[in-house]
């Protein structure tokens, strides 16, 4: 039997760095939802935590503490890698649609 997950990984790396990860949700993301995140408030990016950020938790391995992107967010937890990343992506995205 094929073992998908193996030959995913493969093909799909997991970003090691908070850039590769930005860019790598740049070009996941919608349209419309990189202009709705670029939308937010800085001090309103917490109202992502259940939504992308939960998404960039589980798809990214940040619950894994040997993490290299974990590392590179320059925490320990997975809540405060994932906030790292959002605001990086909504500093870009910013830049990109303001």
């Amino acid at each position: 039997m094929t073992d998908y997950t193996k030959q995913f990984e493969e093909i799909i790396k997991t970003p090691e760095t908070v850039n590769d990860a930005v860019d790598l949700l740049i070009r996941i993301l919608t349209d419309e939802q990189k202009n709705e995140i670029a939308a937010f408030q800085e001090g309103d990016l917490i109202d992502l935590h259940f939504g992308l950020g939960l998404a960039i938790r589980n798809a990214f391995g940040l619950h894994d503490l040997d993490s290299k992107l974990l590392a590179d967010c320059g925490t320990r937890h997975p809540d405060d890698g994932a906030g790292v990343i959002v605001k990086n992506l909504h500093t870009k995205l910013t830049i990109i649609y303001t």
